[in-house]
């Protein structure tokens, strides 16, 4: 993020709780961080949707930068998971502005803005653990652990148990469901039957690869701002 697109999303949590996830508190934050509404509206067009994008986003880069300076190595994976799903939600600074952000993505027009930063959570988390699948595993790697983070965000928004240990028990539960599935995966490939009658879907999907990553670049129009 630039300079600029920080002072506007800091100073528009200020006013989250009160007006949400709005044009009035895009307005405001752009009064606030002395900034024209002309740029606000260049670095955020849709208005306050790309704003809670932006907020989204930011709690992700935080999540991994706390990652790479932990010792995963020495840890469980499921533990490794658990970690990065709980540090994700302790990065949040207002729980306030991420209720509001569930109240916004669950409007039919946002559903697929929401979804997606759900799949950019999950996809960040993974490659900060070292995942390093290229086959149908990658997608079926990152679709359940949104399934679980999004749940555990609803289930996190009514905890208020201390030091959100009820939070800490659901993710242990959700990720022992996750481990259950991929037992039974498992079973399947070690049973010579069960392989057997599966053989031509998984010959299909090993056929699946996962998307290549382009690089970032800065594309003619993309108003950039103040570093």
């Amino acid at each position: 993020m630039t300079e600029t697109e920080e002072r506007l999303l800091d100073a528009a949590l200020t006013h989250v709780p009160f007006d949400g996830w709005s044009e009035a508190t895009l307005a405001r934050a752009a009064r606030d961080a002395d900034v024209s509404k002309a740029e606000a509206r260049a670095l955020f067009p849709r208005g306050a949707v790309d704003l809670a994008l932006a907020f989204h986003r930011r709690g992700d880069a935080q999540m991994a930068e706390r990652l790479s300076g932990m010792a995963l190595a020495d840890m469980r994976f499921r533990d490794r998971v658990a970690e990065a799903i709980w540090i994700r939600l302790e990065v949040i600074p207002d729980r306030e502005a991420v209720r509001r952000g569930t109240t916004l993505f669950a409007l039919p027009q946002y559903s697929a803005d929401g979804a997606k930063a759900l799949w950019g959570t999950a996809d960040r988390i993974w490659t900060a653990l070292g995942d390093r699948s290229d086959d149908i595993n990658w997608y079926t790697k990152r679709a359940t652990l949104a399934g679980v983070y999004g749940s555990t965000v609803l289930y996190w928004l009514g905890d208020d148990s201390y030091e959100g240990q009820d939070t800490r028990a659901f993710i242990d539960r959700r990720i022992e469901d996750v481990m259950r599935i991929e037992k039974a995966k498992a079973a399947v490939r070690a049973n010579p039957v069960l392989r057997t009658v599966s053989a031509g879907p998984l010959w299909a999907l090993s056929k699946v690869r996962a998307p290549a990553r382009m690089p970032k670049v800065d594309l003619p129009g993309r108003w950039r701002g103040k570093r």
